[in-house]
């Protein structure tokens, strides 16, 4: 900092005290950074100039890196798949083990649901994040968190926004295991509505430092509900979404606040600059939402584990709940419940009967596995 004699010192100070939303490439709030003193005034001049910059800009490395983490295990997923060996009929087949399940048991180009689940394993609230249907849903899930989670990551760094995403993805799991007790559902979806969600209370608890915040707010607001609105149609998991959204919001409160402008001038201005009124570092409602936001997510998450546990089934307590993930038309059904059989085998002839409609069949195999089984079984029902 270039100093004057005290009788003459006139020091300006100029912050970039707005952050502005209609550019991409100016909507970046930086460190707390004093750049370094200009040239000394010429005689006369009324003073110097200090730019103080707010904010660090991190380089994004942990999304990136969630993104090749669900590529990787999507491709350990179809090699454990190996679906020439356990199928009757595969599609792609020219990539052997890694061939996709027949469109009528996996529209999405996976794998089989029996590859990805088993019962009574609570770690995979956490793991089914990780996995994925098929390559459709993998491919949107990933450009999603790469095109939201890369901004977030360079405004806030990767420590809160992986914990944003791995306890949004939680928040979402565990609503869907409450609500839907008879399906599989994969995916980082919730995850990804985790970071939607905290993108929007970053947007209302740091109202102050935004230009354009309504037309910011609005544009942010038609994609969450446009996004919400697909999760109604069949076989879309809109608890996880819902979810996984609700979390992130509430995070974003606690993980993604700003101190105000005003205190940040105080704390970085010349020794002889005095403020009219001393700055606090955050506003009151910032506060406010701060602490309400944390009892509730603390409170949420501790009651719905605790109800799973017990094995409460939600819909029990809604009725109608059940429309937030699918709404019955005349063109598709929300009956999304397994299919089931009965089988019996006598030497290399297997006899399946579907429960749902009674239709049967007679199929000559030797040892099917309980892949090809209800790969059949799926057949035979739908």
């Amino acid at each position: 900092m270039a100093e004057l004699p005290p009788s003459s010192q006139e020091v300006h100070i100029r912050v970039n005290s707005k952050r502005t939303t209609s550019n991409s490439n100016n909507n970046t709030v930086h460190p707390v950074e004093i750049a370094p003193p200009a040239p000394s005034p010429a005689p006369g001049a009324s003073g110097s100039f200090i730019e103080v910059k707010h904010y660090k800009k991190w380089f994004p490395w942990l999304i990136p890196l969630f993104v090749v983490a669900n590529i990787v295990v999507f491709v350990i997923t179809m090699y454990v798949n190996n679906c020439p060996k356990n199928s009757a009929s595969c599609i792609a087949t020219f990539l052997g083990r890694f061939s996709f399940q027949p469109f009528k048991e996996n529209p999405l180009l996976g794998p089989s649901s029996l590859t990805v689940v088993h019962r009574h394993q609570g770690w995979r609230l956490i793991t089914c994040m990780w996995l994925h249907g098929g390559v459709f849903h993998l491919l949107a899930n990933m450009l999603g968190i790469l095109i939201i989670g890369i901004r977030l990551e360079q405004e806030f760094g990767f420590v809160l926004i992986g914990l944003l995403f791995v306890i949004s993805g939680f928040g979402g799991s565990l609503l869907s295991a409450l609500f839907i007790q008879s399906n599989i559902s994969v995916g980082a979806s919730g995850a990804l509505f985790g970071l939607l969600g905290g993108m929007l209370s970053e947007l209302i608890t740091n109202w102050s430092i935004y230009d354009n915040k309504l037309a910011a707010l609005f544009t942010l607001v038609i994609i969450i509900v446009v996004n919400l609105a697909v999760g109604i149609l069949p076989h879309v998991d809109n608890f996880a979404h819902i979810g996984g959204f609700l979390t992130g919001f509430l995070l974003g409160f606690v993980f993604l606040i700003r101190p105000q402008f005003g205190w940040v001038h105080q704390r970085y201005a010349p020794i002889h600059y005095s403020p009219g009124r001393t700055k606090t570092k955050f506003k009151k409602y910032q506060c406010v939402l701060w602490v309400l936001s944390l009892v509730i997510l603390i409170v949420g998450l501790s009651v719905g584990l605790v109800a799973l546990l017990r094995g409460v089934d939600a819909n029990n307590h809604c009725s109608w709940c059940h429309y937030l993930s699918c709404v019955p038309t005349s063109k598709w059904s929300c009956n999304t419940k397994a299919a089931s059989c009965s089988t019996s085998q006598l030497g290399n002839q297997l006899n399946v009967t579907c429960s749902s409609n009674g239709n049967t069949d007679t199929y000559y195999m030797q040892n099917p596995t309980d892949s090809k089984i209800q790969q059949l079984c799926t057949q035979l029902c739908s």
